[in-house]
């Protein structure tokens, strides 16, 4: 695995990181299995994939528990482990809540190193903005964890341009995390060259579009009864069938190159920038090994064009 400079002013991590969400959350649930889970994270850091994701919310809560135990002895310092505070779980029919008061960042970062089994975490992330909290109140409080050397960098995620700058007034932003694929570019307009010129780490969420670009779902009905996908707009099923043409394409440009879809769209993804780290998440050995030699994948130019020629996707993100 390539290892690269977490922004222009951080330690080097791997190009490609592992998103843990799907271990515990969101995808296919019924079937999760938290043994298999710490190995994919041990394999991930054998194959030289050594930025890690999490969330409080994941799960909730239990996320951090499966990669603590995953991390736990020497594993721990072989990782850049990044996780994030700000959303919990929702009231009133909502799937989760935003919450970015001061005491509740303050609590969190000492529950969430409990379940890590750690003493700190290399990135901490505000997960989503609270619109009731001003931005620099959360933020400040995300800062007193680095001054207390419980986070070694603190970063945002679905942020615009705006309330980056508005963090950076308060304490140096170290990462973005937003949605970034094939399907979903929305960030190349303002945000992702925003970042590159201040030398602040991307990390791109669902880079292989929540797995459809991998090939691997052709219908609704493929998805399991507990997948939240089943309630995004992409996958109801007329949309779906449009959508097909993108990963129709990517097929062709990844038989064309010897790689697979899901190595071609994560390395189109890489070639968005210096500071741009994909965290593709799964929890099969085989997929890991797959999304780990994207790394090593270079397009060409004319490869690069096919694919920023591709049509825009049917449907909303949520």
């Amino acid at each position: 695995m390539r290892n690269a400079s977490f922004g222009s002013h951080g330690p080097e991590t791997s190009v490609i990181g592992l998103g843990c969400m799907g271990m515990t959350w969101a995808y296919d649930v019924q079937n999760r299995d938290d043994e298999n889970s710490v190995r994919v994270i041990h394999q991930a850091l054998d194959l030289g994939v050594t930025l890690i994701d999490t969330a409080d919310i994941y799960g909730p809560y239990s996320n951090e528990e499966v990669v603590g135990a995953a991390l736990a002895g020497p594993h721990r310092e072989r990782a850049f482990l990044a996780t994030k505070v700000g959303l919990v779980p929702g009231t009133k029919g909502e799937r989760v809540d935003r919450d970015g008061r001061p005491e509740h960042v303050r609590r969190s970062i000492d529950e969430s190193l409990r379940r890590l089994g750690t003493d700190h975490v290399d990135l901490y992330q505000l997960h989503r903005v609270d619109p009731e909290v001003p931005i620099e109140e959360t933020w400040g409080a995300l800062a007193e964890a680095v001054t207390a050397g419980k986070a070694r960098r603190i970063g945002l995620s679905e942020v615009g341009v705006e309330e980056i700058k508005r963090a950076q007034a308060v304490h140096p932003v170290a990462s973005v995390q937003n949605e970034l694929s094939l399907w979903t570019r929305d960030a190349l307009a303002e945000v992702l060259p925003y970042t590159e010129e201040q030398g602040i780490a991307f990390l791109p969420f669902s880079p292989l579009g929540r797995g459809f670009l991998t090939g691997g779902i052709s219908s609704f009905d493929e998805l399991p009864a507990d997948d939240f996908r089943r309630a995004l707009p992409r996958f109801q099923q007329d949309a779906l069938k449009a959508n097909l043409e993108l990963v129709g394409r990517v097929r062709v440009v990844a038989e064309r190159v010897g790689a697979t879809p899901a190595q071609v769209a994560l390395a189109w993804v890489l070639a968005q920038g210096e500071y741009v780290r994909p965290i593709p998440g799964t929890r099969t050995p085989r997929y890991l090994v797959e999304n780990a030699g994207a790394a090593d994948l270079v397009l060409s130019a004319a490869d690069l064009a096919e694919l920023d020629a591709l049509p825009e996707a049917t449907g909303g993100r949520y």
